[in-house]
C-alpha cells in the first residue's frame, strides 16, 4: 500500500503536475514497498511528463523502457526514443530501430535518419545488436542507403517495386541468424513481416545462384522460403506454390521432379488472396491440367478472371480472346472482350492491340459530321439541343448518320465503349462497338447522356422525322453553301 508521500505524488500526477508525473514514473520504474515495479505504468506517467517538457522523462524512457512495452504506443513514443538516441543512449537507439521495423512503416522520414545515425554510433562502440538492426533497417527499404559496391559481389534476390536491391553478402548473415532461431515447425515461427520478406528474398537469391533446390545451400534456401511463406509473405507463397506444382509463372511445365498440385493450390490460393495476380494465373493453369485430381474448368476460369481483375496482362488477353470467341452465345460477350483487351493493350500487349483493332476499329477522323461541328451555333444548341448533341456524338465516335440519329445514348454507353445497335429501328444497321479512349470522349459522352436523361425519347419521333429535322436544319444554316448541299446529297 502506498505511503503518504507516494499518495501525495499520485494526487499531484493525476492533477496534471509534470514534476509529480516524473516522480511517479520513477517510482513505478524502481518499485518499492508501496508501489510495484510496472514498466507500462511508468511509461504512461513518464510520457505525460515528457509531453510537458521535462527532458529527464524522455531520457528515462529511452534508457529503461524496452521495445515490447513501447510497441503498442509507437506513434506517440517515437520522438522520445529519437531524442534519447540523439543524446547517445544506446538502449534508446536499439528500441528506436525495433520500433521502425514494426509494421506498418513509419511515414515521417527523419526518424530513419536519426535511428541509422545512432545505431551506427552504437555499433562502433561495440553493440552487436545495433549493427544487426542497422542492416535490417537498410534492407527494409525505408530511406535505404546505397549498397556499397564491395557488397554487391553475390547474386541479388528479386526486388519488388519500391524495394531496394538486396546485397546478399549483407542480408544472408541476418537471414541465417533468423533461421537458427526459428523452431523446427515453421507454423510455430512468429517472425515479423520484415523478417519474412528478408528470408524470402534471400531464398530467391540463393535459388538463382545455385540454380537448384538440392544441396546444402538449396536446402537452406528452401527452409527460408517455407518459413517466409508460413509467416505470410505472399511472394514466398507464390514461389513455393510454383515450385510444388513444377511450373513457371506462365504455367509452363518444368522438367524436374513430380508435382504436388494440392499443396501448390493451398499456397497459391493464400498468395492470391493477398493480391498477387500471378498466383491466380498459375491456379488457372493448374485447374485445367488433366493429371490434377480436382480438375475443374469453371474454377480455372474464375481464377483467370481474378488474375485479370488484379492486372495480369496475360490473363486479360486470354479473357478477352475467350469472350470474343463466345460472342455468339451472349450479346454482352463482345463488350466483355473489348474491356479485357483494352486493359491488356494498355500494358503494351501487341496481340491485344491487334485483336482490339479488329473488334472495334478506330473511327474515321474525317467522317460526315466533322465538317458540321463549326455549324453548331448557340442558336441551334438552344433550340435543338438533342440534334446538336447527336452531331457531336457522330463526330467524336465516327457514327453513320443513321446511327447518330437513332442511337439510345444511355443504353449504348458501357463505360469503356459504345454499343452501337440500331437494328430495331433501322433494318440496314448492324451491331458494332466503338471504344471510348480519351478523356475528351468520356466527358462529352457523360454530358450528352445527361441531356438525354431529361427528355422523353418519343419527342424526337421516328427515324424519318429525325432525318427530316436534320435536313431542314442543314438547309437553313447560313453559309453552309456547297458543303451543306454535299451533305444533303449524301
Amino acid at each position: 500500500m502506498a505511503n503518504r508521500e507516494e499518495l501525495a505524488v499520485i494526487r499531484g500526477a493525476r492533477a496534471g503536475d509534470p514534476e509529480c508525473q516524473l516522480k511517479l514514473g520513477k517510482l513505478y520504474l524502481a518499485g518499492g514497498a508501496g508501489l510495484p515495479c510496472s514498466p507500462p505504468t511508468a511509461l504512461h506517467w513518464l510520457s505525460r511528463a515528457a509531453a510537458a517538457g521535462l527532458d529527464e522523462a524522455w531520457l528515462l524512457i529511452g534508457r529503461h523502457i524496452p521495445w515490447q512495452y513501447a510497441s503498442h504506443h509507437r506513434a506517440t513514443l517515437l520522438e522520445w526514443y529519437a531524442r534519447a538516441s540523439d543524446a547517445g543512449i544506446v538502449q534508446a537507439a536499439i528500441t528506436l530501430g525495433q520500433l521502425l521495423l514494426q509494421e506498418p512503416a513509419v511515414t515521417q522520414p527523419g526518424f530513419y535518419q536519426r535511428a541509422r545515425r545512432a545505431l551506427d554510433t552504437a555499433q562502433r562502440a561495440g553493440a552487436g545488436e545495433a549493427g544487426a538492426l542497422l542492416a535490417r533497417l537498410r534492407l527494409a527499404g525505408h530511406e535505404a542507403a546505397p549498397v556499397p559496391m564491395a557488397l554487391a559481389g553475390r547474386g541479388t534476390g528479386e526486388a519488388q517495386p519500391g524495394e531496394p536491391a538486396l546485397a546478399l553478402d549483407t542480408a544472408l548473415p541476418l537471414a541465417r541468424a533468423l533461421l537458427a532461431q526459428a523452431p523446427a515447425d515453421c507454423a510455430a515461427w512468429s517472425g515479423s513481416a520484415a523478417d519474412a520478406r528478408l528470408l524470402a528474398r534471400c531464398a530467391e537469391a540463393l535459388m538463382q545462384e545455385s540454380g537448384t533446390a538440392s544441396g546444402a545451400e538449396g536446402e537452406e534456401a528452401q527452409r527460408m522460403r517455407e518459413l517466409a511463406a508460413t509467416a505470410g509473405d505472399r511472394h514466398a507463397q507464390l514461389a513455393l506454390g510454383l515450385q510444388l506444382a513444377r511450373i513457371d509463372a506462365g504455367g509452363m511445365r518444368l522438367a524436374q521432379g513430380p508435382a504436388s498440385f494440392k499443396r501448390a493450390v493451398r499456397w497459391l490460393t493464400r498468395a492470391g488472396e493477398q493480391g498477387l495476380a500471378e498466383a491466380w494465373f498459375a491456379l488457372s493453369r493448374i485447374y485445367v491440367k488433366p493429371e490434377f485430381s480436382q480438375r475443374c474448368v469453371g474454377e480455372a476460369q474464375a481464377c483467370l478472371e481474378r488474375a485479370a481483375a488484379l492486372g495480369h496482362g496475360g490473363a486479360q488477353l486470354e479473357c478477352g480472346l475467350q469472350a470474343w470467341r463466345m460472342r455468339r452465345s451472349s450479346d454482352c460477350n463482345d463488350v466483355k472482350a473489348a474491356y479485357w483487351l483494352q486493359k491488356a493493350a494498355a500494358q503494351h500487349c501487341p496481340q491485344a492491340a491487334e485483336a482490339l483493332a479488329r473488334i472495334a476499329p478506330a473511327p474515321d477522323a474525317s467522317g460526315w459530321a466533322v465538317p458540321l461541328l463549326p455549324l453548331l451555333t448557340r442558336e441551334l444548341t438552344s433550340s435543338q439541343p438533342l440534334l446538336a448533341a447527336r452531331i457531336e456524338l457522330a463526330a467524336l465516335f465516327g457514327l453513320t448518320r443513321a446511327e447518330a440519329l437513332l442511337l439510345e445514348v444511355k443504353a449504348a454507353d458501357q463505360g469503356h465503349c459504345l454499343v452501337v445497335d440500331i437494328r430495331a429501328s433501322y433494318g440496314r444497321g448492324r451491331r458494332r462497338l466503338v471504344l471510348v479512349e480519351t478523356a475528351r470522349q468520356r466527358q462529352a459522352l457523360e454530358r450528352i447522356a445527361r441531356q438525354f436523361e431529361q427528355v422523353d425519347g418519343k419527342l424526337e419521333g421516328n427515324y424519318r422525322q429525325r432525318l427530316y429535322r436534320f435536313k431542314t436544319w442543314l438547309q437553313s444554316v447560313e453559309g453552309a453553301g456547297e458543303g451543306g448541299r454535299a451533305q444533303l446529297a449524301a
